[in-house]
């Protein structure tokens, strides 16, 4: 069983940064793979980034590309996600989730862990 703590989340103006934390405890395997994602109200679960746990395997979706990046620190069991020039559209609750295996990385129903969400909230 793996379970997933995320934190980082809070209120800041648009530009600024945040940067998340996902702990990660349990057995993890190398073949693993992490990502984030995000869902605002009344909207689906959106993909924001993965990357594999052996390292150097990652991806980061259009809408974010340039502003965020996903990295990892084994040692530390813990995925971050760094969030550069936050833009309102940002807002939503942001999830940590783990699969088995670095596929179908964008799709939800690919992870079989998530943690409890930490809100983000940019205000124009």
């Amino acid at each position: 069983q793996v379970q997933l703590v995320e934190s980082g989340g809070g209120l800041v103006q648009a530009g600024g940064s945040l940067r998340l934390s996902c702990v990660v405890s349990g057995r993890i395997f190398s073949s693993y793979g992490m990502a984030w994602f995000r869902q605002a109200p009344g909207k689906e679960r959106e993909f924001v980034a993965a990357v594999s746990w052996s390292g150097g395997r990652s991806a980061t979706a259009d809408s974010v590309k340039g502003r965020f990046t996903i990295s990892k620190d084994n040692a530390k069991s813990t995925v971050y996600l760094q969030m550069n020039s936050l833009k309102p559209e940002d807002t939503a609750v942001y999830y940590c989730a783990a699969s088995n295996y670095y596929s179908d990385i964008i799709k939800p129903r690919t992870y079989d862990y998530w943690g409890q969400g930490t809100q983000v909230t940019v205000s124009s």
